[in-house]
């Protein structure tokens, strides 16, 4: 797919994104990025100028920890995971989103 055809993220669905992709265990930055990359079947792709700094973010909110080790070529990296709060977050933006989709299909289908 080309890069034109790539959708543009909503201004904080990236958070969303990576709280979700962090749930079922805790992975690498790189590995953040294909997981969502993957399961938009490659419509949406995660640059690192985005992703770092919202992972950043999302420690400073304490929604997300980590911790240092070897990634699976042997290098050097830090493994997110999801904190308490993080999981609890994730539950609270799940909900906005499926608001705002919703709100988002009536307006589509009445105009």
């Amino acid at each position: 797919m080309s890069t034109k055809d790539r959708l543009e993220l909503l201004q904080g669905t990236l958070d969303l994104l990576i709280l979700r992709t962090l749930q079922p265990r805790p992975a690498h930055g790189h590995a953040i990025a294909k997981a969502i990359e993957r399961s938009s079947e490659e419509v949406l792709r995660i640059e690192q100028g985005s992703l770092y700094p919202a992972l950043h973010r999302l420690i400073k909110r304490g929604w997300i920890a980590y911790e240092e080790g070897t990634s699976d070529n042997n290098r050097r990296a830090k493994f997110y995971r999801l904190t308490v709060k993080g999981r609890r977050q994730l539950a609270v933006e799940t909900s906005n989103w499926e608001k705002l989709a919703r709100a988002i299909a009536r307006v589509l289908k009445t105009a």
